[in-house]
């Protein structure tokens, strides 16, 4: 049976098939109601792809016509899971005033534009993140954290898991959002919001996270969370921006201050809601999912609290494709990484590579399967020696972007610990310090 995940129509659209192999479906009475009860022996991760790749559309939202043509390759699929339930995403739609996108929310007639026509299954957004996280895990007891702008209505969820089941034990909800705070943050110092916050994140580094803090936080936040509790209020509805505040500030080093301050108060959020999730929960492995989740400057801070932390290598809506099935199966699959996506059939030029790195300093790689997920991870890169202290601006210019960007450093697993402090892993999801700063100096 061929199952496909399909997070589309908002932000950054995404398609995972999955191979269900030994499928039982039965119906079971409980008092007051019929459920449809599954058992499956074996769930398959065969393909996870953004809709970017094909379209060439950075952060495209919809499916495009040689995503779905390449994921029919495993046969037509017999179920879709759908990210988020429409009808309530409608309804918040309309009490906060966005109005309604009928086509966009009728999600059968979506679908039909591809000939797509399998029966849907509509799930919750946040289970979606919290199952996209823990499924994928090797842990079989967790505490989930789930961070983003918004999802049909919350906006932080907290759940305790164990085996296959999850259990949410704590719900924020719209209008009040750390994520929508953060991107309308965003789009102050000019940068496209639900898309440029990782470049306010590396702003940061070049800013006073102190002159502006006590003061974006009066202006903005109406109960700061706490480890006793984790609930935040803002003042205002960031839904729409705040292009208004502080025109005053638009020099270069303000707008780095406001970036500074920005992620320090972040951090300090963080901070409090993992303190309270570990307070609430037993477990010490912690999984954290949502946008919010791709902050790799926050995301050591879970260590203070939790042993162990995984975070799926795609932990936003695009990663829900993938946790839409596990939401609807709760089973865990055997997570092999992640280049789950367009694969480039050919030997890879280990040599030439070597010898392009050190005779140039730089080489361009698109070989094997695409990564699913927002970060280049060898597959789909540009790899450059660091010995080097100009390559920085070097990259900076093919790529088109500005100097404060963050660059990812690769290294033998093995010799990890021998160049770099701090936790370090595979998918760019911490940050880490390096001890010869004076031999690597990019």
């Amino acid at each position: 049976m061929i199952v496909w995940g399909i997070s589309a129509n908002s932000h950054d659209a995404a398609l995972a098939v999955f191979k269900c192999k030994h499928l039982t479906e039965w119906m079971e009475f409980f008092p007051y109601y019929w459920a449809s009860a599954k058992a499956i022996q074996d769930l398959e991760i065969k393909f996870a792809s953004h809709s970017e790749r094909f379209s060439k559309i950075k952060n495209d939202p919809h499916l495009h016509k040689d995503l779905i043509k390449y994921a029919l390759q495993w046969g037509y699929p017999q179920k879709i899971i759908w990210y988020e339930n429409p009808y309530k995403k409608t309804l918040r739609q309309l009490i906060a005033g966005q109005g309604w996108n009928y086509k966009e929310n009728n999600i059968k007639t979506y679908l039909r534009k591809y000939n797509i026509n399998a029966p849907i299954s509509y799930r919750n957004h946040h289970s979606c993140h919290a199952a996209g996280g823990y499924f994928t895990s090797r842990f079989n007891n967790a505490t989930i954290v789930c961070l983003d702008a918004i999802g049909e209505f919350e906006t932080l969820t907290i759940w305790k898991a164990k085996g296959s089941s999850i259990k949410r034990i704590y719900s924020q909800r719209y209008p009040h959002s750390v994520g929508l705070w953060y991107s309308a943050m965003t789009q102050r110092i000019g940068l496209n919001p639900n898309e440029d916050e990782y470049i306010l994140m590396g702003m940061a580094a070049f800013g006073d996270p102190h002159r502006l803090h006590s003061e974006i936080i009066y202006d903005f936040i109406e109960q700061f969370p706490v480890a006793s509790n984790p609930k935040i209020k803002f003042k205002r509805n960031l839904h729409r921006g705040l292009r208004d505040w502080r025109p005053d500030l638009k020099t270069k080093q303000d707008i780095y201050d406001i970036a500074a301050a920005t992620q320090y108060i972040y951090e300090q959020i963080l901070n409090n809601i993992l303190e309270w999730a570990k307070d609430n929960s037993s477990s010490k492995n912690l999984v954290i999912m949502g946008g919010c989740a791709l902050n790799c400057s926050a995301n050591s801070i879970a260590y203070r609290y939790f042993d162990n932390v995984w975070i799926m290598p795609n932990p936003n809506d695009a990663g829900s494709a993938m946790g839409a099935v596990l939401d609807y199966y709760k089973q865990h699959i055997k997570w092999k990484g992640a280049y789950l996506g367009y694969d480039i059939h050919q030997p890879y030029p280990i040599k030439k590579l070597i010898n392009d790195l050190i005779s140039i300093g730089i080489v361009g790689v698109a070989n094997g399967k695409a990564e699913f997920g927002p970060r280049a991870l060898g597959n789909r890169s540009l790899l450059a020696d660091p010995r080097d202290a100009k390559i920085k601006d070097k990259v900076n210019e093919i790529k088109r972007r500005q100097k404060f960007r963050p660059f990812a450093p690769v290294i033998l697993a093995e010799h990890a610990k021998d160049i770099f402090e701090g936790k370090v892993g595979p998918y760019m999801q911490f940050t880490a310090i390096c001890k010869y700063p004076e031999l690597y100096p990019a």
